[in-house]
């Protein structure tokens, strides 16, 4: 999709980055329909983690797209002292590790400091930094010297061009496997929004993901926890693949309103798998057309 938009953005629809491979049978920027990053907010157990993947390598089967499985083994930024963190590191990994022997599916998981990167990279194809952390320097260094592709969520407080700095942080280590991740912006106290304009705009240095569960959050809405706004999951990302991203960032549990985390704004795997078939029309339909 072509798009131009000269003004105080300077943004124009050249891109300075090639197509990768950002896991083993993924390419980024090849022209293909958007793959998918999709599971838990949180590994809950090992089987659970196991038997959300499965439903995942299922769902793309029948629609036929790319996904690779998504989990967090900690989660460091949750809401209350008292909020369900994960496993931790090594349990963590270790079931990351036998989802990716069950299921062949590759394996995205985030780091909160620089010396989980190379232990996260040792199991993940793509290590992921949280939106909070999007500017801290030696994380994403280190994240770039593991030798895994490197996803980047925007920080809410981020303007999409100021990203450019965070991914030529990670490049600077000659890591040149990077995308960036739309998560939604602050918009007032417990409120995001996703300016559409920013996809195109980090599309001209990285590939874009849009986060079509994250950018629903209510950030502290609960008061002990993130509120969210479930019910435009739909809407956010079909106006998403109609704007033209390369990837879908989706939480997906079999009972949300039972998540330990984000219970709020995960999908079900009957909405999950309506969200990829919608997304893939779309994105396969515009392709047919020049615009």
């Amino acid at each position: 999709m072509c798009l131009r938009m000269l003004g105080r953005f300077g943004y124009t629809d050249t891109m300075d980055w090639k197509p990768f491979e950002i896991a083993p049978g993924i390419t980024v920027g090849d022209g293909g329909t958007p793959f998918f990053f999709a599971g838990p907010c949180v590994i809950e157990s090992a089987e659970f983690a196991l038997g959300v993947a499965r439903t995942v390598k299922e769902v793309a089967e029948r629609q036929g797209v790319k996904a690779i499985f998504k989990a967090s083994f900690d989660k460091a930024n949750r809401s209350s002292v008292r909020s369900f963190r994960g496993p931790g590191l090594e349990a963590g990994l270790d079931a990351l590790q036998a989802v990716k022997e069950a299921t062949g599916l590759p394996i995205l998981t985030d780091v909160h400091g620089p010396g989980q990167a190379f232990q996260a990279a040792e199991v993940a194809d793509v290590i992921q930094v949280p939106a909070f952390l999007c500017r801290q320097t030696d994380l994403l260094i280190a994240c770039g010297e593991s030798g895994a592709s490197v996803n980047i969520k925007k920080g809410q407080f981020m303007a999409p061009e100021d990203m450019k700095n965070a991914v030529d942080k990670v490049r600077s280590t000659g890591n040149d496997r990077v995308t960036l991740t739309e998560r939604g912006a602050s918009f007032g106290y417990r409120n995001l929004v996703v300016d559409m304009r920013s996809l195109p705009i980090m599309r001209t240095f990285a590939p874009v993901v849009f986060d079509a569960t994250h950018s629903l959050q209510l950030p502290g809405g609960l008061g002990h926890a993130t509120g969210g706004a479930r019910e435009f999951h739909p809407h956010l990302s079909r106006a998403a693949a109609a704007v033209g991203v390369d990837g879908v960032f989706v939480e997906v549990h079999p009972n949300p309103t039972a998540a330990l985390s984000d219970a709020t704004t995960q999908l079900n795997p009957e909405e999950f798998e309506r969200l990829v078939a919608q997304v893939t029309a779309l994105s396969r339909t515009l392709a047919e057309v020049d615009v």
